[in-house]
């Protein structure tokens, strides 16, 4: 998903799925649980299991960037800005994994690249930058709610699920952070 163009829910939700293309297998579905073993019993993952790990790879790095960008821009106050920065490290967190998991596949994890184009321009103040996470994270939500019915293995639609949770507890907290109604319905859209 791109980040730094703050699609609508639906829009990111077609442009993850688009991009990865394709869904993880249950061999890197436990890799990203720490089962190594499984992936060694399975013969390991094919091809197109690294690719939508480097796509969600390549997004939690876009993440960390827009993170690092609301930081750094000196309009976060104090506690805003640990909230900030909690949830960029709960995006390392994930990169971390995923770049261990795309290694231990065989493949090459992304990089970073050098420069996101985001929308610095339009961030003036506090509530600014958090509408851009926000937008951010509830992008997320709409990601892995379109992809977590989409898998066949129970694993995965479980681990989808699990970050699915985070993504939203995120948008949830940012919400909050803004005055707004932090679960602003009983459904996901």
């Amino acid at each position: 998903m791109s980040f730094f163009l703050m699609p609508t829910p639906v829009a990111a939700r077609r442009l993850f799925l688009g991009r990865s293309g394709l869904v993880l297998s249950g061999a890197a579905v436990a890799l990203l649980a720490g089962n190594g073993a499984l992936a060694a019993k399975t013969g390991g993952a094919n091809p197109k299991d690294v690719q939508i790990l480097n796509t969600a790879l390549g997004a939690e790095l876009e993440a960390i960037a827009a993170y690092q960008l609301g930081a750094e821009s000196k309009l976060l106050e104090k506690p805003v800005l640990d909230l900030a920065l909690t949830f960029q490290g709960h995006h390392k967190e994930h990169a971390a994994v995923l770049i261990q998991t795309v290694e231990k596949l065989g493949g090459k994890a992304v990089v970073a690249k050098a420069k996101y184009n985001f929308p610095v321009d339009q961030l003036k103040s506090q509530a600014d930058v958090l509408r851009f996470a926000a937008k951010l994270e509830q992008g997320a939500v709409s990601a892995y709610l379109g992809a977590v019915p989409l898998f066949g293995n129970r694993d995965l639609a479980k681990a989808a699920a699990s970050i699915l949770g985070d993504e939203a507890m995120h948008w949830a907290i940012l919400r909050q952070a803004l005055g707004e109604v932090p679960v602003p319905s009983a459904f996901m859209a």
